[in-house]
């Protein structure tokens, strides 16, 4: 018998919640039988949401939290006053191993600083980084961090990339991912003050394949397997990849970020003790799906469990 993956799913969070969240649901249980998921939100509007499907009822429950943290909320103040939030109710199941993962379309930012003080980071890790994968002509790569540090020291991004290759390596399946960081040129001298202090503390990192820097038109060509840059540098280009799929692709119903997102599910936040998945804000059932089932293939390759040994003689 499979052991059961279980995941705590944000009902409330997103453009489209708690529909497509209660849809997704059902579609990840009803696509794979080794999974459980809770359904965090007010209990009144989920049931109804629920009443219109068939589906494993003993592997869907409803966890009452009776509050929502809006996307404009400041996201510290939310965390810490909302404590009946479907955010902090599913993260404090996260915390307190009722959950193998977490899931959530909502604020971005309510996301981060929960995973961060509710969660908790693994010892030895400086800062969890937020790291989508991205289209190429070759797949995908791993942006890391895309939303989460944006005022990175040149270790963090040294373990960024370390954290990145245990992901890249043992979920997605990607031999000895290369790793490059995001700079302006190809030379090594080349860069801002962070760039130039992370690049000969990469090139000396034993446990990564460092390949030197990759200017962002290289990005879609998919030179790198890992793109190491701190947050700001990397939503910048996360947004960049968005809009331009978005503008090329206005004549086609099914945009090239949607259909991969779909695919994909949506970003780790690595780091943390347990699995914080943050989806985007207009993700739709498919997407809420595949990133619920994202935490099956996390949990069996013990991600955080790899990175916790990579850092462990840093705690």
């Amino acid at each position: 018998m499979k052991e059961m993956t279980r995941v705590a799913l944000d009902a409330m969070g997103g453009d489209n919640a708690p529909g497509a969240t209660c849809e997704g649901a059902v579609l990840a249980v009803s696509e794979r039988d080794d999974l459980f998921v809770y359904l965090v939100g007010q209990k009144e509007k989920i049931q109804k949401e629920l009443s219109k499907y068939d589906y494993p009822k003993d592997r869907i429950e409803i966890v009452p939290a009776s509050e929502e943290i809006g996307m404009a909320e400041p996201p510290v103040a939310a965390i810490r006053s909302k404590k009946d939030s479907s955010i902090v109710v599913g993260m404090k199941m996260l915390k307190d191993q009722r959950a193998d993962g977490f899931v959530s379309a909502g604020s971005t930012g309510a996301v981060l600083v929960g995973g961060q003080l509710l969660a908790g980071r693994i010892s030895g890790v400086r800062r969890s980084p937020l790291a989508p994968l991205i289209p190429t002509e070759k797949g995908f790569s791993l942006l890391i961090d895309c939303g989460a540090n944006v005022d990175a020291r040149p270790e963090d991004l040294v373990q960024f990339a370390q954290m990145g290759s245990i992901y890249m390596e043992n979920c997605i399946g990607v031999s000895n991912p290369k790793v490059a960081i995001v700079n302006i040129g190809a030379e090594e001298e080349k860069g801002n003050a962070l760039v130039k202090k992370a690049f000969p503390l990469l090139k000396e990192c034993q446990n990564i394949h460092f390949t030197g820097s990759i200017e962002a038109r290289d990005i879609p060509k998919g030179d790198a397997d890992v793109i190491v840059c701190e947050a700001f540098t990397g939503n910048v280009i996360l947004k960049l990849y968005e809009g331009f799929a978005s503008t090329l692709l206005s004549v086609v119903k099914k945009g090239l970020m949607s259909s991969f997102r779909s695919r994909i599910g949506g970003a780790p936040m690595l780091g943390l003790r347990g699995l914080v998945v943050k989806t985007h804000g207009s993700s739709q059932a498919v997407e809420i799906k595949n990133s619920i089932i994202q935490c099956i293939a996390f949990k069996e390759d013990d991600i955080s469990g790899k990175i916790q040994q990579c850092f462990s003689h840093e705690s």
